[in-house]
């Protein structure tokens, strides 16, 4: 917690109306932030900002001149989550869309990259500030999803080459990778019920948001000079790796 007298840290969350970017702002309330909650959905950042105090901004991330103006009305920041992302598993890329293709990678890199930058200057200035990118499992290990997974690993070679471009200026980089969350992720991943179903109900106890916001707090309580490059995570009972020859098996058999 901040003391009464000390100035508040100031976080920008992204995709804060619901599951990991709710739960990271009434995490960080709780702990002294004067947290800027970022989403698409007015009407849950509405009550969110009842629940918590949090200042709600209602915009879409893929929305380039409407992050550069965000950027501009809040100002300073010290902390910056970006945890807005999607995932779009139905099928295989040879029967996916391409809607599938462009809003994967608009959300879960364009976005994130063009946040990123808008928000480093007031960072880069006054030599400290820490970034939080939620990436994936799926971006560091072989996923049933080609787009969805291409897009988490470019997510996390953003991560590592953004640490070698800001060393030295006291800017902190975080990858937090998990695996399954309980959230909203596959209500809009998988659109199909019967797959949809089997997605959401896999008998495994999964990471609440709740535990994933203790994590992002981990990696920014650590002292300035500890940078938590990369944390992975996922429930106790799910693993990833290991080799499947058995071709009756279906292609969405392991989707994450």
């Amino acid at each position: 917690m901040t003391d009464a007298a000390t100035p508040k840290p100031v976080a920008v969350v992204t995709g804060a109306s619901s599951g990991i970017g709710a739960a990271t702002t009434r995490r960080l309330v709780d702990e002294g932030y004067q947290v800027h909650a970022v989403a698409r959905r007015a009407d849950r950042l509405a009550a969110l900002a009842v629940a918590t105090g949090c200042e709600t901004h209602t915009l879409d991330v893929t929305d380039t001149d409407a992050l550069v103006e965000l950027a501009s009305a809040i100002g300073p920041v010290d902390v910056l989550v970006n945890n807005a992302g999607l995932g779009r598993m139905d099928a295989t890329l040879e029967k996916g869309t391409l809607s599938d293709i462009t809003r994967t990678i608009d959300t879960n890199v364009t976005a994130l990259m063009v946040a990123t930058m808008v928000f480093l200057p007031s960072m880069t200035e006054r030599r400290s500030g820490h970034i939080v990118n939620i990436g994936s499992m799926a971006g560091l290990y072989p996923l049933a999803s080609a787009t969805y997974g291409a897009s988490k690993a470019a997510v996390n070679r953003f991560c590592t080459n953004l640490r070698l471009e800001l060393r030295g200026t006291g800017i902190r980089v975080t990858e937090i990778c998990p695996g399954r969350v309980a959230t909203e992720f596959y209500d809009v991943a998988v659109t199909d019920p019967a797959k949809r179903e089997r997605s959401k109900n896999s008998g495994v106890k999964e990471i609440t948001s709740d535990e994933l916001a203790d994590t992002i707090f981990y990696a920014l309580s650590v002292p300035a000079h500890v940078n938590i490059n990369r944390i992975e995570l996922q429930p106790t009972e799910q693993t990833y790796g290991g080799m499947n020859f058995d071709a009756t098996v279906p292609a969405d058999s392991d989707i994450a």
